[in-house]
């Protein structure tokens, strides 16, 4: 008996992770079914429990082939060679391929298959199955997502939120514990009410420690829109229910949003990796920057411009700086009129870029600059949130612009851009 089949040894995320994709799965026979949890076991015997990147597949004969490398090669492939690569060789890859590479799709054709692995110099891994693939849609897009809970990829432009716990560390342990709490709630709250008004939201979150960041896998323009949208939501539910807390159990919050690249790669459960995945990248360290700037209470804008998907495929886009984006999304934001906050009816949420009026009426965006504890300097955005409610208070997220001082907050720079779409 292979010890793989016993109870202990096997595969626990493999049925759920189908079940997780029944969707697509759901028309498929038992036998091919068997088949891809078949195929699931020989990727994580390849995947060597993390030792190993599976760059990309090809159906192949009576299996399949995979490109596979440890995961330090890339490193070592995009790193500056010490020597000249000698007459005849092939030049090394540079970092933007394998960006390419991990961004797109993981199935090639054969001939982009052969040309990728003789550029690489790694020779293709063939697996066989118990049956052939069948080269269906639906086949082939289950088998996308495998190959990519055993690889890595990257994000050009992912829209984030960082929500921050204000004073954390200072905090008892059980105080620390109840806040978290409080705050996962929060997230929790905020997404089911966008998920009443019909809005599909998709998102991710991994803890900071003393706080979370939030990501939504739709990487479209209306997915960063209802990110953004998430955001106020979550703020607001605890904004509510810090006014009703009797003890310190409910967090002081500072919050940003940023567009920026992101590598990819799935959390493991056990020994497997599973449906849940972290990011790390140049807009988690921008926000994790950023951030310990911020006063308590203040929203965060970063200075991004971005390429968005404005559908399911990357056919159509639109580039979109932070100022648009966030017009674009008080505009949307009709959309959420008549949820309930605290039992309230929301009649009206106005969200904008602070800034100072002009004479003829009109408002510029002041652009922030702060200088984070290494001395780099990144630029952000004041962001504000009223949320009003029928027959309640209104709720008042973030600081007036009139709060920040001449040059934003002390230690900091800044300057205005004129933005009329926010008049």
């Amino acid at each position: 008996m292979d010890p793989r089949d016993s109870g202990i040894f096997r595969l626990a995320s493999v049925g759920s992770y189908l079940d997780a994709l029944s969707t697509i799965t759901d028309e498929m026979s038992l036998k091919e079914r068997s088949n891809l949890i078949f195929l699931d076991r020989c990727l994580h015997e390849r995947w060597g429990l993390g030792e190993n990147v599976i760059l990309n597949w090809c159906p192949d004969g009576d299996g399949i082939a995979l490109l596979i490398l440890p995961h330090y090669a890339i490193a070592g492939y995009t790193s500056p060679a010490s020597e000249a690569p000698g007459r005849g060789a092939l030049p090394r890859p540079k970092q933007e391929f394998f960006q390419v590479l991990l961004s797109g799709r993981r199935c090639l054709s054969p001939a982009q298959f052969t040309k990728v692995g003789r550029l690489l110099g790694i020779e293709p891994t063939h697996l066989p199955l118990r049956e052939p693939l069948r080269n269906t849609p639906a086949q082939n897009e289950i088998v996308e997502k495998m190959v990519k809970r055993y690889s890595i990829t990257y994000v050009p432009n992912r829209g984030v939120c960082l929500f921050d716990i204000v004073g954390f560390s200072l905090l008892p342990p059980f105080e620390q514990m109840m806040q978290l709490n409080s705050l996962s709630y929060s997230l929790n709250a905020a997404q089911s009410k966008l998920l009443t008004k019909r809005i599909g939201v998709d998102f991710s979150r991994s803890t900071t420690g003393d706080g979370f960041y939030v990501w939504n896998r739709d990487l479209t323009l209306e997915g960063n829109v209802n990110l953004y949208h998430f955001m106020q939501l979550a703020l607001a539910d605890n904004a509510i229910a810090h006014k009703k807390a009797q003890h310190n159990t409910v967090p002081r919050l500072r919050a940003c949003f940023h567009v920026g690249s992101s590598y990819e790669f799935h959390q493991s459960e056990g020994l497997s990796p599973t449906l849940y995945n972290y990011i790390v990248g140049d807009v988690t360290v921008d926000l994790a920057r950023v951030i310990e700037r911020a006063m308590p209470g203040q929203i965060f804008v970063g200075d991004f411009r971005a390429e968005m998907p404005t559908g399911p495929t990357d056919a159509e886009s639109r580039i979109v700086e932070s100022a648009d984006f966030v017009d674009l999304a008080m505009r949307n934001v009709e959309q959420l009129a008549g949820l309930e906050l605290s039992g309230e009816r929301v009649d009206a949420i106005r969200c904008y870029l602070t800034g100072t009026k002009l004479e003829n009426g009109e408002f510029t965006v002041r652009r922030i600059t702060v200088n984070d504890k290494h001395g780099i300097a990144r630029r952000v955005y004041n962001a504000k949130v009223n949320i009003y409610r029928h027959n309640a208070e209104p709720i008042l997220l973030g600081i007036e612009d009139r709060s920040l001082g001449a040059d934003g907050q002390p230690g900091y720079g800044s300057d205005h851009v004129l933005h009329p779409a926010l008049a």
